[in-house]
């Protein structure tokens, strides 16, 4: 990558987080922002630092875990429509984070943990639909075992929210449409804490997801393992998705939109992609929360369907090009 793009997708993320910092239900300038960043005890400092800094570097974080986790899954099935909200792991960590809370458990570290559970249970049941003739994968009936997963998924969290009379069961149903209005510095540790080793395996292995991107037998005989490669590849978008979904939500279309920009832009190779894909989905996902906060002022847009708004025509669009 050259030196003026990576200037370039600098100047990008520090605009966006800036925006991010000032825009709200209370405008503040730029140097109202700079101010409550290196002045603390004012009143813009207590918006800045204490509400919106922390909103802001979790909606960046997450935007790039889930763009990246689509980039992947693009690549290890060969479908451009493939995507953690598609492939159903994102309602299957959901019902296990609405599972934990209607059962009590107790703990910061409970519900990320019960999300993660429920997420390696729907790539499984993905997983198990989707072989046809004998042990052979279909990318398109996985997509559409993710499909009908992801619904099932969704019908049984309804039915926890409505049986439970566990407290803030019935406050799920906004959380579950994305949203960072909960977002804190302990929240932002937690996902932190899930979300650094599978990035950092997903990053590492970036030339194998070029092999089998190729194909099972092309990337088996230039030496990659495919099936530890495709495990691999499930756990980790499973754990990020699952961090994701317990710290702001179900927030869909992030791993859609944002691989499929960036290959517009940029080389298809994925020790270069990656990381584009993460600078790219968090800014996306900063700006989609700024337009949540701004667009009803002073009501809040849930974050995921402002995400929707921009990717189910996307998606119209991709599987419009992929079926013709």
């Amino acid at each position: 990558m050259s030196a003026g793009r990576i200037v370039g997708l600098l100047t990008i993320v520090i605009l966006c987080l800036l925006i991010g910092l000032s825009a709200g239900a209370v405008p503040l300038s730029l140097s109202a922002v700079w101010g409550g960043l290196w002045h603390p005890g004012t009143d813009a400092s207590a918006i800045v630092r204490d509400l919106r800094a922390p909103r802001v570097v979790l909606a960046f974080l997450v935007g790039g875990s889930l763009g990246i986790s689509g980039a992947a899954l693009q690549a290890m099935i060969r479908n451009p429509l493939a995507e953690p909200y598609l492939l159903g792991l994102s309602s299957g960590a959901g019902l296990g984070a609405v599972i934990a809370i209607a059962t009590r458990a107790g703990g910061a570290w409970a519900v990320p943990v019960a999300a993660f559970i429920g997420a390696l249970a729907a790539v499984a049941l993905v997983y198990r639909l989707s072989l046809v003739s004998g042990r052979r994968l279909d990318p398109h009936v996985l997509l559409l075992s993710g499909v009908v997963v992801g619904a099932f998924a969704g019908a049984l969290m309804s039915a926890v929210m409505v049986l439970s009379d566990a407290p803030g069961v019935r406050n799920a149903f906004l959380w579950l449409l994305g949203g960072f209005g909960a977002a804190s510095w302990r929240a932002l540790a937690v996902f932190t804490v899930y979300a650094a080793i599978p990035l950092a395996v997903l990053l590492f292995h970036a030339r194998s997801l070029d092999l089998i991107a190729l194909g099972d037998e092309p990337a088996h005989h230039l030496g990659a393992e495919v099936h530890r490669l495709r495990r691999m590849v499930y756990l980790c978008t499973a754990l990020l998705t699952a961090a994701s979904v317990a710290t702001c939500g179900i927030i869909g279309f992030v791993g859609l939109v944002v691989p499929h920009a960036v290959r517009t832009v940029f080389r298809p190779l994925h020790r270069t992609l990656l990381p584009v894909v993460f600078i790219v989905g968090g800014c996306f996902l900063v700006l989609a929360d700024v337009v949540s906060r701004t667009a009803v002022r002073p009501l809040e847009l849930p974050v995921g369907v402002v995400t929707a708004l921009v990717g189910v025509p996307l998606f119209a669009l991709l599987l419009r090009r992929t079926l013709g």
